[in-house]
């Protein structure tokens, strides 16, 4: 026996549970597959390593699809100021400049996925598969496609949503071709406890080695994000963690505070992908199935879920008018919205890459020349800070607060 769905979400990470809780309450048939589920959520678990700078146009979608309570029920820190700086370039974004309460929010991944999960399974048309393998997934343009489970379960569905990460099964089975290349650096996440209480800033350093970044976190803990050459990544992830604080000590810029301890590291490398195509009849990609992008300004989730909103919208336009959500046409309408709004963010993080990860004088000068004007010219300085908290641009329904059933 088949079961058939208008749509079968393959991943409920965060991007794809928040497509379909932004569908929930409609009149389509949603399947979320996911293979592995979060571990539950208890306030007294240390934070985890992987942490994401939401910013207030997710916050918009979270809050108007109804998962940000069960973010604000858990933990976050939210953050009201961001510096960035080199040598004698300077300047610092604030908040109160714009009138509004919070730059962004700090939020762990898995707790935002387990809002996001938590919400979906209170709609009556979404259901949460897992945890579940897929074994086979058959695609033929124009057909359904069938997705046979390791657990002899077979799925139909009009529409395949790929939210299956940056090696979509999905997308290579379909045959979405990707661009692809490898940064020089890896990053290293260090989790630390500091001498500070809970900070409400967060700030970057420009060295020649590459960024070095703190993000706050609840409580008197922080992320450290330490980017560097592979080889210098894995030395220092090598360390025990008491040789590692010291190395922060003597490497971190004075207002990081003291370092208490270190309590955990991971690192990855930096990666940019980019999917040729985001949809093919039948089959859509959302996420990091349809980009990577390099963390220094932390914009992957908040693109991400900015696809998830305006896919929702676009799926129930598409539903309002009788349309078939399958059709390519219907598709195109998403990929026209979110593959040039992406891969505008992608060229604005290389070309700050670029800029920043060298010690070529005429570069140092332009990039302090940059930050001293943008310190002093504040028009342009509000408009830098309302586009990194995601309040410029063609933004969907959702980001903007406004509800798409």
């Amino acid at each position: 026996m088949k079961e058939e769905f208008d749509i079968i979400i393959v991943g409920g990470g965060m991007v794809g549970a928040a497509v379909a809780c932004s569908l929930g309450d409609s009149s389509l048939k949603v399947a979320v597959i996911e293979n592995t589920l979060p571990l539950p959520f208890e306030s007294t678990q240390p934070h985890d390593l992987r942490v994401s700078a939401l910013s207030i146009a997710s916050k918009n979608i979270l809050e108007t699809i109804g998962a940000w309570t069960g973010i604000e029920s858990r933990r976050l820190c939210p953050f009201r100021r961001m510096r960035v700086w080199e040598t004698t370039g300077d300047t610092e974004f604030c908040s109160d400049a714009i009138d509004h309460p919070a730059l962004g929010y700090i939020v762990e991944n898995r707790i935002t996925q387990l809002a996001l999960l938590e919400r979906l399974q209170a709609f009556d048309n979404v259901k949460l598969i897992s945890p579940v393998s897929i074994k086979k997934i058959s695609y033929t343009p124009g057909e359904a496609s069938v997705i046979e489970l390791e657990d002899k379960r077979v799925l139909t569905a009009k529409l395949l949503v790929a939210a299956d990460g940056g090696q979509s099964r999905v997308r290579q089975t379909v045959g979405l071709g990707v661009t692809s290349w490898d940064y020089k650096q890896h990053a290293l996440v260090i989790y630390i406890e500091t001498d500070y209480e809970q900070q409400d800033i967060t700030w970057q350093r420009f060295v020649p080695s590459g960024p070095q970044a703190f993000l706050p976190l609840s409580g008197n803990f922080g992320s450290i994000v330490w980017y560097n050459s592979p080889d210098e990544v894995k030395r220092l992830q090598s360390l025990p963690y008491e040789k590692l604080k010291e190395e922060l000590v003597a490497t971190f810029p004075d207002c990081l505070g003291k370092v208490n301890r270190v309590l955990g590291v991971t690192s990855f490398p930096l990666k940019r992908q980019h999917a040729q195509n985001y949809v093919k009849p039948g089959v859509v990609l959302v996420g990091d199935a349809a980009h990577t992008i390099n963390p220094l300004a932390g914009q992957g989730v908040n693109i991400g879920l900015l696809d998830a909103a305006a896919l929702g919208e676009v799926l129930m336009d598409a539903t309002k008018k009788d349309l078939d959500i399958s059709d390519v046409s219907v598709l195109k309408r998403y990929e026209r919205i979110r593959r040039n709004e992406n891969l505008k963010m992608m060229t604005i993080m290389d070309i700050f890459y670029q800029v920043f990860s060298n010690d070529v004088l005429p570069l140092k000068f332009i990039r302090n020349l940059g930050l001293g004007l943008a310190e002093r010219i504040l028009p342009a300085k509000n408009k830098v800070m309302r586009g990194a908290m995601g309040l410029e641009g063609n933004l969907p329904k959702l980001a903007r607060g406004e509800p798409i059933i």
